[in-house]
């Protein structure tokens, strides 16, 4: 199974490489790899160009978050497979997303469906403005695929999560980025301003969340987790590196949503900020008080999952909602993340991080709520009119019909897309590691390296 497992990884890599090649038809000359044209039609352009590559840094930097935050909350014996995971997700999305993901999502308009000019960034894409672009989506490219990680932790092969992470950033993340962000047909509905997404609740953070709960699912619980069908708590080996994960995540957060301006002459990233920050910190505090009001405990794993998911919330509708806004959506998000992550505990769905409940669950609360409070003041990623306007500032209907199809597209998308992939693989080799390997801890058996090689402990 290792043999055919290692075969198949060849097989799609050789597959992927020549799908490039023969993607080439004709290579146009080059557009502006020098910048020279592009500063001289626009002596602004370095600030602006400064402005997203620093944001574009903050968002890689969020890798790190991921990294930590996984890896505390899941057990000793898996964290250098957790880190491997992550490591992966960024060297994988760079290039294949390099390669063929970008031209799918934003190389120009096929029928609203998919791009089709782009392919390696060669010709006309050899230029200074498609790079920066690029880079900015590449980064927002690996946190969705780096989300699954969590929600299929401490069970899965490392090759069948390598063939994952390929998927997922050539066509999974692609598509339906392209579908909102690049010019597809999720952005041209009839209804509002199209579905609407200022920095990824849905583009980013539900495909990840659903694509991870069709690998939980189709991988089945980790052994120990449910005893006579009731889940059982299994903790993480450290609250302390959680906790830094979430600080991590939170501080990159002021990249991954004021960037989306692509401008930094848009002084709205004022606002961005702020209501970022306040409903990470709402959703932290409702996630705590009900996790004390059900236990008795003040649960501070819960506490930093809310933080995390009121970030998430909070992403799709940052730039358009007031301060008091931010806050109540951040407050529902923690009781969402709460209340979701009790629900697919006893339907059987393991879920060692939370990341179902976090990015999936409120990455479609963060969609609906453009729908019911942006409050008609700022644009699609423009200060011009048409402005966002939702249904509690007099917007009607309409902008929330448009949202209320993107959470459906997003979550058929993504999951159906996600089943298949993770049920093919399954059904070729087994995506699943033995349940010797398992009850050992994936950190020997499948990359030789014990993460804490002074204190080796079976069962932690």
């Amino acid at each position: 199974m290792k043999k055919m497992s290692k075969n198949l990884m060849c097989l799609c890599l050789v597959c992927l490489v020549t799908l490039v090649f023969l993607s080439f038809v004709t290579l146009a000359f080059a557009q502006d790899p020098t910048g020279a044209q592009t500063l001289k039609e626009n002596p602004q352009a370095p600030l602006n160009y400064v402005w997203i590559l620093v944001c574009a840094f903050l968002v890689m930097f969020m890798q790190a978050g991921f990294a930590m935050l996984e890896a505390g909350f899941c057990r000793a014996k898996n964290v250098t497979n957790l880190m491997a995971k992550n490591l992966m997700d960024l060297c994988i999305g760079s290039l294949t997303f390099f390669l063929l993901g970008y031209a799918i999502m934003m190389g120009g308009d096929w029928h609203g469906l998919w791009g089709t000019k782009g392919w390696f960034m060669l010709g006309e894409y050899y230029d200074v403005g498609k790079y920066l672009n690029m880079f900015w989506m590449l980064v927002f490219c690996a946190t969705a695929a780096t989300i699954v990680a969590g929600a299929v932790a401490e069970r899965m092969k490392f090759s069948a999560y390598f063939i994952y992470s390929i998927v997922v950033s050539v066509i999974i993340y692609p598509l339906y980025g392209h579908w909102v962000w690049g010019g597809g047909w999720l952005s041209s509905l009839p209804f509002g301003m199209g579905a609407l997404d200022f920095a990824g609740s849905g583009v980013v953070h539900a495909i990840g969340g659903f694509v991870g709960l069709a690998g939980a699912m189709v991988l089945g619980p980790r052994y120990g987790k449910y005893i006579n069908g009731k889940p059982q708590a299994i903790p993480g080996h450290s609250i302390a590196m959680a906790a830094l994960g979430v600080f991590i995540l939170w501080f990159g957060w002021f990249g991954f949503n004021p960037g989306s301006t692509c401008d930094a002459y848009h002084l709205r990233i004022s606002v961005i900020a702020v209501n970022t920050n306040l409903a990470a910190a709402a959703a932290a505090f409702s996630a705590l008080l009900i996790a004390y009001w059900k236990t008795g405990k003040w649960d501070v794993g819960m506490a930093l999952n809310g933080a995390v998911a009121g970030l998430v919330a909070i992403t799709a509708s940052c730039a358009w909602v007031e301060g008091w806004a931010a806050i109540v959506i951040g407050l529902i998000a923690g009781v969402l993340m709460y209340a979701s992550v009790r629900f697919f505990d006893n339907r059987g769905i393991d879920d060692p991080v939370g990341a179902i409940s976090v990015h999936g669950t409120c990455g479609l609360w963060g969609l609906l709520s453009v729908g019911l409070f942006a409050d008609g003041t700022y644009g699609n990623y423009a200060i011009e009119k048409p402005f966002a306007t939702g249904l509690f500032y007099g917007g009607g209907y309409e902008q929330l019909i448009a949202q209320l199809i993107s959470i459906a597209v997003v979550f058929v998308w993504a999951f159906g897309a996600g089943y298949i992939i993770f049920k093919l693989m399954d059904k070729i080799f087994g995506i699943r590691i033995s349940p010797e390997e398992e009850l050992q801890g994936l950190d020997i058996p499948e990359h030789g390296t014990p993460a804490y090689p002074d204190f080796v402990q079976l069962d932690r």
